[in-house]
């Protein structure tokens, strides 16, 4: 079984500009991230140049892993198809491999054969737009209980009947997968795994939201260490990367201490439970 690849999501310290976002990264060890495109007063909302990304990743020796996100990917129409073209362009511009593809969650296009069709119809004409520019789409599911796109298998069936499995990767989010309750992992259909854990005791599993998504310590409820150690004994080999929401989270002052907590927990979890199987 290969080490945890941890790699750090803006939304782990999304009050931090650009540049102090890549240090902390490389203060923690960890030479992947991911950049978003929702983070107002923040690249890449507040016009950033793709370059300047690019130049500030190579200056801290990163990798840009993604672009984080896509949303509503799977309602495909003119505007979505512009706001993919710029996206894509963005990401090969700034040095990203791959772009988050993030499904329609406000209780649309949930029926079945609907949802199917529209997945279908959108990962069609992403896959020869993000081929020309070299870039992975990451497919990730959400948990919630309103999305149109909640199981991973659903996502991996469409992938490989349009035999796009070069073009397309799965996201298997640690929280969207305990709410979705499914089972199944893809280890070899993920390109990314998203970490964060929910320490309320009070919270039930239907209510869980982003707000609850914290670091994940020794109370967490989603059994972040059993499903890393899963992914890993099943072959899985890329990155592991924090996307803690909470605001309490974003608040700490030293994140720095944070993050390096949650890993030092992780990595004991996951290697003591190696041991022991």
């Amino acid at each position: 079984m290969t080490s945890i690849r941890f790699a750090l999501n803006h939304m782990a310290a999304p009050s931090l500009a650009i540049d102090e976002f890549f240090a902390l990264a490389k203060s923690l060890g960890i030479d992947s991230v991911e950049i978003r495109n929702d983070l107002s007063g923040n690249a890449i909302l507040d016009g950033t140049r793709p370059e300047a990304i690019r130049q500030a990743a190579a200056r801290h020796g990163l990798t840009i892993i993604s672009i984080n996100a896509l949303q509503r990917f799977n309602e495909w129409n003119a505007t979505r198809a512009g706001e993919a073209q710029e996206l894509i362009d963005y990401a090969s511009a700034c040095g990203a491999k791959a772009l988050v593809l993030v499904p329609k969650n406000d209780g649309t296009g949930r029926a079945h054969g609907e949802r199917q069709a529209n997945l279908r119809q959108s990962l069609t004409a992403l896959k020869p737009m993000l081929d020309k520019a070299g870039i992975i789409g990451l497919v990730e599911p959400l948990g919630f209980e309103i999305c149109s796109l909640r199981a991973k298998s659903e996502a991996a069936e469409a992938i490989k009947e349009l035999g796009a499995q070069s073009t397309f990767k799965l996201v298997h989010d640690t929280f969207h997968h305990h709410l979705a309750g499914e089972a199944a992992t893809f280890p070899e259909l993920s390109g990314l795994v998203h970490i964060s854990g929910v320490s309320d005791p009070a919270v039930s599993v239907a209510d869980m939201r982003d707000s609850h998504r914290v670091l994940v310590d020794g109370d967490d409820r989603l059994d972040n260490a059993g499903q890393i150690k899963a992914l890993l004994q099943a072959g899985y080999e890329g990155p592991f990367s924090f996307e803690p929401f909470a605001a309490e989270v974003h608040a700490v002052k030293d994140p720095a201490g944070a993050l390096r907590a949650s890993m030092d927990y992780l990595t004991a979890r996951v290697w003591d439970r190696s041991k022991a199987s």
